[in-house]
């Protein structure tokens, strides 16, 4: 293998696989990043076996030269070296050249660096998947779909399947939830399904899915999303992102919103967010995450917390609306302000059916984001 490259466009295609790379593999081929070049130009490819990121590079782009491939071939280089070295190189050409057992000449500028490479055949292949099974979506959907699930995924793997997010069609769309027995987190969506495909039920890492979100452009991108029965490929440009699909059956979360409410508050976001964060502070320090909220007869909320080192803080906001019963409710803090960063409303609904009943937190303006937490039983 020969080839002359663009370091800008080499760089930018390393830092994409290198997001699949972890340094915590066992398998010793799997710390490197793949290089193929050919006629197509050069394919970079990272890989963990969860998740694997192949970038591709064509030999131009918009008229400019980017990949001159000499000579094709294969080989697998260690990524966080390749990663540095290419940075650090003082030319925006370089030249990569494959010699004999894997030895891998780099060369830009006045500068010659060696590498021993790795065997490209121990690398895994990827899996081929039939396209059949298909869904489109834009890309800044996906990424706010992401955020406002993900969070809630649970970080215990004795539990696998709470880990990932589950993708549920629905007659219009798609609906993403996340949970971990403590507080549950769902968003939907409203894509074109044409053709429907046929899958129910998959879940998706979190972890993933926080990956591939650093991958989606912020501007509408329609994205392809092909699902098969152990895998879903993420078509973005012109990098492909693999992942496995959890085994197991999820849950079903939908018995534990309820119907109607007891009591109904409606307040605004930023500053019930902002007097939890505070209340944080205290509820930190005195390392529980308890803070308590008490409902006035005047349509007030009182937010407070203690710490036994610190002392105690008290803060009163007003709400637009306060109906049903006057309750006590002690929740944990950092659950409750995820769940409000998640909000993107000025205004929140907040439904109780009781002290100790989930509490449901949905914006004011939408129907399709809906935040859950279980709240906690204190004495006092």
């Amino acid at each position: 293998m020969n080839i002359r490259i663009s370091k800008s466009q080499l760089n930018e295609s390393i830092q994409h696989a290198l997001k699949a790379v972890t340094s915590k593999t066992t398998i010793p081929i799997l710390s490197g990043i793949k290089l193929d070049a050919g006629s197509h130009g050069l394919i970079l490819t990272g890989s963990d076996t969860d998740i694997s990121i192949q970038s591709f590079l064509e030999p131009e782009k918009d008229g400019q030269s980017v990949v001159e491939v000499i000579r094709p071939g294969s080989i697998v280089l260690p990524a966080r070296f390749f990663s540095e070295i290419v940075k650090k190189l003082p030319s925006d050409e370089v030249e990569i050249e494959l010699k004999e057992n894997h030895q891998t000449t780099i060369r830009s500028g006045s500068s010659e660096i060696q590498i021993m490479g790795m065997d490209p055949e121990e690398y895994p292949l990827l899996p081929e998947l039939d396209e059949n099974q298909m869904i489109r979506i834009y890309s800044d959907l996906l990424k706010i779909m992401i955020r406002q699930t993900s969070f809630a995924v649970s970080t215990n793997e004795s539990t696998p399947i709470l880990t990932g997010v589950l993708w549920s069609l629905t007659q219009n769309g798609l609906k993403f939830t996340g949970c971990d027995r403590h507080r549950l987190a769902t968003r939907e969506a409203n894509i074109e399904l044409d053709p429907r495909p046929q899958f129910h039920n998959i879940v998706i890492s979190g972890r993933t899915l926080n990956e591939l979100s650093k991958l989606l452009p912020d501007q509408n991108t329609l994205i392809e999303i092909v699902v098969e029965e152990n895998q879903i490929l993420a078509k973005i440009g012109h990098i492909l992102f693999y992942s496995r699909i959890l085994d197991g059956a999820y849950p079903d979360t939908s018995k534990l919103i309820p119907a109607s409410f007891q009591t109904e508050i409606v307040v605004e976001t930023k500053a019930l967010a902002d007097a939890i964060d505070r209340a944080y502070l205290l509820s930190r320090e005195d390392k529980t995450n308890i803070v308590k909220m008490i409902m006035n007869e005047d349509k007030t909320l009182e937010i407070s917390s203690s710490s036994t080192e610190l002392g105690k803080l008290t803060e009163t906001i007003p709400t637009d609306k306060l109906e049903g019963q006057l309750l006590k409710i002690s929740f944990n803090s950092k659950y409750m302000l995820d769940a409000l960063k998640a909000m993107d409303s000025e205004r929140i609904h907040i439904g109780f059916t009781g002290a100790m009943q989930p509490i449901i937190i949905k914006p004011v303006d939408y129907s399709g984001l809906l935040q859950l937490i279980l709240p906690y039983r204190t004495t006092g």
